[in-house]
């Protein structure tokens, strides 16, 4: 047994003999093989155990049965472990007696020995069917260089089956030295950065990759911001506005955003964009008005649904950019699937149909995510109509889903934001606190490398940041003077984020790097 006073580390938690295995095993993978002789023999620690060095030298000499007396010897082997090691072993043995000519012993191999295993019937079947066409076609005579390679191939299979000690599982040392990173990153709540990971130092970002500082007042709108969204692709910022437009912006190489167009035949207050998941065209949802389909690259209107009393709340696209669906706070219009050409789909509608706040479809286009009723979340199935619904004991304000539609957010007018997954498996939300929500529709969004973080407009005039894994504010932004209705977060550009107010204007926001 191992003397406790041999293990490394300051917490003594790493056993040396353990420690030095891995390193080999490392040094072979990397493909330097004369360091990790030199170290086994310097050290005396082998990277193969014994067990397995027998087993080795019993598949080279294809002595079958001291390999096997060997793996029914073996402790700590679980039955399910045992039968698939004794499986690959008999599978060598079965194939080497036929190509021998040995076809009698080849045949009790299969009736006595590989059929008693706990391999399942289905795989023994399959075995005795392929190695039968195999002699049939007249391939089970192989030259010895094949049978080699065959027992190597034997070799690296029994690595994978049989557990430690006695093997050690692939790339080991480069597997426990990146989940220290990734548990070094997980525990960085500013980690925002695409760049390596140094080994030399923990790891700890300093903010200086975090959106922090206004780079650019955008003042282009005549009325309060409603909405913002950036483009799948980063490259443009689309916002809204209760001056009856809405812009479409370029954001430049520097990061700087200029006007691209000024989208202006609506007649009342533009409370709503989307783009299409390729880009190319943007849906800008009236205030008790139409909707329409704009064509990205001209600015021209490609389309207008419905008419003046259509009340549309938001809208959401299919990801093959043909098909979308819009929401309406008015029960007898519910919701209505069309495509691009301005033909209806489908729809769900009647006086059984709650009023739709907000909705959204997840990127495969299979899951439909709708508020209703100010209260509810419905999430529906569109291929099989099966649904889940989740209720939240106050007002839902607005709705948003995750970069990989796993996870979504809800503003709650009792000054909360509620994370919940799609897929139902958390049993209450993660909650997030410390922004004002009282009166008026807020909107947020997930954002940042991986989407780890969320942000939030408030109805103090600031931004609000938080780590998903949080409940408190990791940041606060200032910079608007009046409440900050919307913010979205650059899909491809980590470190930008812009935020709507009601003082008009649109701030981008971008690391401090002077500060940090």
């Amino acid at each position: 047994m191992e003397d406790p006073l041999d293990n490394l580390g300051p917490k003594k938690l790493i056993k040396k003999h353990e420690f030095v295995r891995v390193i080999i095993q490392c040094l072979y993978s990397l493909g330097y093989r004369k360091s990790a002789v030199c170290l086994e023999s310097e050290s005396g620690i082998g990277y193969k155990s014994d067990e397995f060095e027998t087993l080795e030298s019993h598949i080279r000499d294809a002595n079958w049965d001291a390999c096997i007396d060997r793996l029914n010897r073996l402790n700590g082997l679980t039955n399910e472990t045992r039968a698939s090691a004794l499986f690959l072993v008999l599978k060598q043995c079965l194939l080497e007696y036929l190509n021998s000519g040995d076809d009698s012993s080849a045949l009790e191999i299969l009736r006595k020995k590989i059929s008693g295993l706990e391999a399942g019937k289905d795989k023994v079947h399959r075995l005795a069917f392929g190695l039968l066409s195999f002699k049939e076609l007249g391939l089970d005579k192989v030259d010895p260089d094949v049978i080699y390679n065959f027992r190597k191939k034997l070799l690296i299979e029994l690595e994978k089956v049989l557990p430690p000690p006695i093997t050690l599982p692939d790339r080991r040392l480069e597997y426990m030295v990146e989940m220290a990173v990734w548990s070094q990153i997980d525990n960085c709540v500013f980690h925002n950065s695409v760049d390596a990971i140094s080994l030399y130092e923990d790891h700890r970002c300093d903010g200086s990759q975090f959106p922090t500082k206004t780079i650019q007042v955008l003042t282009n709108h005549r009325n309060e911001v409603w909405y913002v969204q950036f483009s799948n692709n980063g490259s443009y910022l689309a916002s809204s506005s209760s001056d009856c437009t809405a812009i479409i912006w370029k954001v430049l190489d520097d990061g700087k955003l200029i006007q691209r167009h000024v989208l202006e035949s609506h007649r009342k207050p533009v409370s709503f964009v989307a783009w299409s998941p390729d880009d190319t065209m943007l849906l800008t949802c009236g205030n008790i008005e139409v909707l329409k389909l704009w064509d990205v690259e001209t600015g021209t209107c490609k389309h207008t649904y419905g008419d003046d009393g259509f009340i549309v709340s938001s809208c959401a696209w299919f990801p093959d950019s043909k098909r979308f669906v819009c929401g309406s706070s008015d029960p007898e219009k519910g919701i209505y699937m069309w495509d691009s050409d301005g033909t209806e789909i489908k729809s769900w509608k009647g006086t059984r149909m709650p009023k739709v706040l907000d909705l959204a479809i997840t990127p495969d286009g299979e899951k439909l995510i709708t508020i209703f009723s100010d209260k509810d979340i419905r999430i529906l199935n569109v291929g099989t109509g099966v649904e889940r619904v989740i209720s939240e004991e106050h007002p839902i304000t607005s709705l948003s889903l995750s970069g990989d539609g796993k996870f979504f957010i809800v503003n709650l007018n009792s000054q909360e934001i509620h994370m919940w997954d799609v897929a139902g498996e958390l049993l209450s939300p993660m909650k997030y606190k410390g922004h004002r929500q009282h009166k008026y529709v807020i909107r947020s969004c997930f954002g940042g490398l991986d989407s780890t973080f969320i942000a939030s407009g408030s109805e103090d005039s600031k931004v609000y940041i938080w780590n998903c894994r949080g409940s408190k504010p990791i940041e606060i932004l200032c910079g608007h003077s009046m409440t900050v209705n919307c913010v979205s977060w650059n899909p491809e550009r980590p470190q930008m984020l812009a935020s709507a107010s009601d003082d008009q204007t649109i701030r981008i926001w971008g690391p401090d790097v002077q500060s940090r």
